[in-house]
């Protein structure tokens, strides 16, 4: 019976990235990225803290809902 072999369906491996290679990737990659304006973080911080308001009134609102109806349980059962 023949073994199978292991790197059968496996990608070849690629050779390895110098230091100086992975440096230059590095700084393609690095200047790439697209910073926000301080108008665009503003923006986005404001719509964050609203969205957060919006979403603990709700859940107040919810908590005290369950809150009331396990309390008018509690006081059938007694």
């Amino acid at each position: 019976m023949i073994a199978p072999n292991p790197k059968d369906g496996a990608e070849p491996k690629k050779p390895k990235t110098s230091p100086g290679e992975f440096m230059r990737q590095v700084q393609a990659e690095t200047n790439k990225i697209v910073w926000p304006t301080r108008e665009e973080t503003v923006r986005t911080a404001i719509f964050v803290f609203i969205f957060m308001l919006i979403l603990s009134v709700f859940f107040l609102g919810i908590d005290g809902i369950f809150g009331f109806s396990v309390n008018a349980l509690i006081g059938l059962l007694k």
